[in-house]
């Protein structure tokens, strides 16, 4: 694999600036930047601190671009997404997952011999050392699968530790290990929270295939994988596997600006993405539309949203990057349609979530908000009518977006410009003060409280002006020490 990489850095646009005013009437010439695909423009303020010695405040970064990256381009007002390039839903209709992994890696798609070659070298390390499948032992049968997810990835950085971020061929490895891996490690954390054994990866089954083998088949008996199922799971993790600058991936380029181990990176990753508020979403919209029950409770449904009514929201609308309607969205639900007709499944939750959708898109409300579906509102049903169970619905986002993550992170190293992730921050806290003096208040509202009885008074004027702040340090120890040691031992189990 040549050690080439696409040149990511963002273009100045000549002679464009804008000038920034600070409020003691200095000024500073910003250079603008303008990417290579889009309308958007980027003020440079690289240097704003160095030259001016003010910093700019964005929480959540709504309007701050912390890199310059090749991989996926998002037009949200346009509803647009494409990876290298290419619009998601021609590479989910066309496309075989890890084709388009190779594509995200690369920057191109691969030649027939190039493909051949990366799925022999993916399935090559699609099986898990013993050491991690031994962890999976230790969790109970309740454990979340995300959360055996996130200690099993971190566990591969104690298997695989002796690697050089710089190294391109030791990069590689990386990220074609976590991509095999990682679908392997999600079936395995299914079938220990259902406590059944262990299946694993066979040559002969595609990269979907495989993950419905193992999440789906036991030793029992033999398991027919099925076409639709698997075009389904093929179309689920390439319209999963990268969203530019989310949560998630943000948090691995975060985590790995520091050198970190690549597979804590992607730990960091699946806890990121844990939240409801990211790959939680599906499982969200699920939850709401079985409360909802019935169509003919829809028209309340809406009315309690646009109230605002306590524990009543609206999921799978909106975006923060898409003001339009997500193109991933639209795909997946014609997929869904496919599936449950190919399947011969019957989900009374897409009635519900087709005239809910007819709705929301009907109500001024929700239009002036800019609400429209996102890949989230229509996947969870595709993922139920497969066999899926809701626990494992952010396990298969993560699984997918893994491709994306290690292009990340492999992208950030090629850089060569490496720069520690260290946000900065408005205080608003305390103004400074000092230890004493609050070792003297403290003092002096033990002495007010003695006072009032006699014998405590007596003995502080035994000891006089002698009484000092050395011997008050050592009586509010003794005090605690007293306390701790009268503290009773739990008699019974905790929790």
């Amino acid at each position: 694999m040549a050690a080439g990489y696409p040149d990511s850095s963002p273009k100045q646009s000549e002679q464009e600036y804008a000038i920034l005013k600070l409020p003691d009437g200095r000024e500073h010439k910003i250079s603008v930047l303008k990417p290579s695909m889009g309308d958007d423009v980027f003020l440079d303020i690289r240097d704003l601190y160095s030259k001016t010695g003010v910093f700019t405040y964005d929480p959540g970064f709504t309007c701050t671009a912390s890199c310059a990256s090749a991989i996926t381009f998002i037009d949200g007002p346009k509803g647009v997404c494409l990876y290298r390039g290419y619009p998601v839903q021609q590479l989910c209709e066309n496309g075989e997952a890890l084709e388009i992994a190779y594509l995200l890696l690369v920057g191109e798609l691969p030649t027939s011999d190039q493909r051949k070659k990366f799925e022999v070298e993916v399935k090559s390390h699609m099986l898990v050392h013993e050491k991690i499948k031994g962890m999976y032992q230790n969790f109970t049968i309740s454990a979340h699968p995300m959360a055996i997810m996130v200690a099993v990835v971190g566990g591969l950085s104690s298997i695989f530790h002796e690697l050089d971020p710089f190294n391109y061929e030791h990069q590689w490895l990386a990220c074609t290990r976590l991509i095999a891996q990682v679908p392997v490690m999600a079936c395995m954390a299914h079938k220990t929270s259902i406590g059944q054994p262990i299946m694993y990866p066979k040559a002969n089954l595609s990269f979907a295939e495989n993950f419905l083998y193992m999440m789906f088949a036991t030793p029992m008996q033999e398991y027919k994988v099925n076409k639709v199922a698997a075009k389904a799971i093929n179309a689920f993790m390439i319209l999963h596997m990268d969203h530019e600058q989310n949560a998630s991936t943000s948090t691995v380029r975060i985590a790995g600006s520091s050198q970190a181990n690549p597979y804590a990176c992607i730990a960091a990753g699946v806890a990121s993405l844990w939240g409801p508020a990211h790959g939680g979403a599906n499982e969200a919209v699920i939850q709401m539309l079985e409360s909802i029950g019935s169509v003919d409770k829809i028209e309340q449904f809406v009315a309690d949203v646009k109230a605002k009514k306590e524990g009543v929201r609206l999921m799978g609308f909106g975006h923060r990057v898409y003001k339009n309607y997500d193109p991933r969205a639209r795909y997946m639900k014609k997929l869904v349609g496919e599936v449950l007709k190919e399947l011969g499944v019957s989900d009374p939750l897409l009635a519900v979530a087709t005239e809910l959708e007819r709705v929301a898109l009907g109500d001024e409300y929700f239009i002036k908000r800019k609400l429209y579906p996102n890949v989230d509102y229509y996947s969870g049903i595709m993922l139920r009518a497969i066999g899926i169970p809701t626990s494992m619905f952010t396990v298969m986002f993560a699984m997918s977006r893994t491709v994306g993550w290690v292009c990340h992170w492999k992208e950030m190293l090629s850089e060569h410009q490496l720069r520690i992730g260290r946000p900065r921050q408005i205080y608003t806290g305390t103004l400074q003060r000092t230890y004493d003096d609050a070792l003297t208040e403290r003092l002096s509202s033990c002495q007010e409280a003695g006072s009032s009885d006699e014998e405590k008074t007596s003995g502080m004027g035994a000891r006089g002006s002698s009484f000092s702040r050395r011997q008050a340090k050592k009586e509010m120890y003794e005090r605690t020490s007293s306390f701790v040691r009268s503290v009773p031992e739990p008699s019974g189990p905790t929790r």
